[in-house]
């Protein structure tokens, strides 16, 4: 999603000290701090979507006009049905963080690594584990 990938590149990323353990109390703080910012970016959007679908919502005359505005508001009902399922993503990131769970795999407890937690701070599964289920996925056996 092009929306996740400018908020991603744009957030500064954590820098560990030297030796510092991963998952330190500094670096949750870090990702908490990122998912908290990420989780505001999409409610705003979502109510700008709500502000533009409401002004926006007398019917043109056209009907090109018309269809054209029906499928610009559909995208951005599908946009934001996307965004919805990523801010309980991101809710459940954060529930982990509480827990302790958070930067490990939760099919082999492995830690997911922190270049992956920056890419993808709501990852919960390995590159090796994320692409094994994708495989069994594919094969239907989920």
């Amino acid at each position: 999603m092009e929306y996740e990938v400018d908020f991603i590149e744009n957030y500064p990323p954590y820098k560990p000290a030297k030796d510092e353990e991963y998952m330190s109390p500094e670096m949750l703080e870090h990702f908490k701090n990122k998912l908290l910012a990420w989780k505001e970016q999409l409610l705003a959007e979502a109510n700008s979507t709500v502000n533009h679908l409401q002004s926006d919502s007398e019917t043109p005359a056209d009907p090109s006009d018309r269809a054209s505005q029906e499928e610009e508001f559909a995208l951005e009902l599908r946009t934001r049905d996307r965004e919805r399922k990523l801010i309980a993503k991101i809710d459940k990131s954060l529930r982990t963080i509480e827990s302790g769970e958070y930067g490990y795999c939760k099919m082999s407890g492995e830690e997911i690594g922190l270049p992956r937690m920056e890419a993808r701070p709501t990852a919960d599964l390995t590159v090796e584990m994320k692409r094994k289920q994708e495989i069994r996925e594919k094969q239907g056996v989920a």
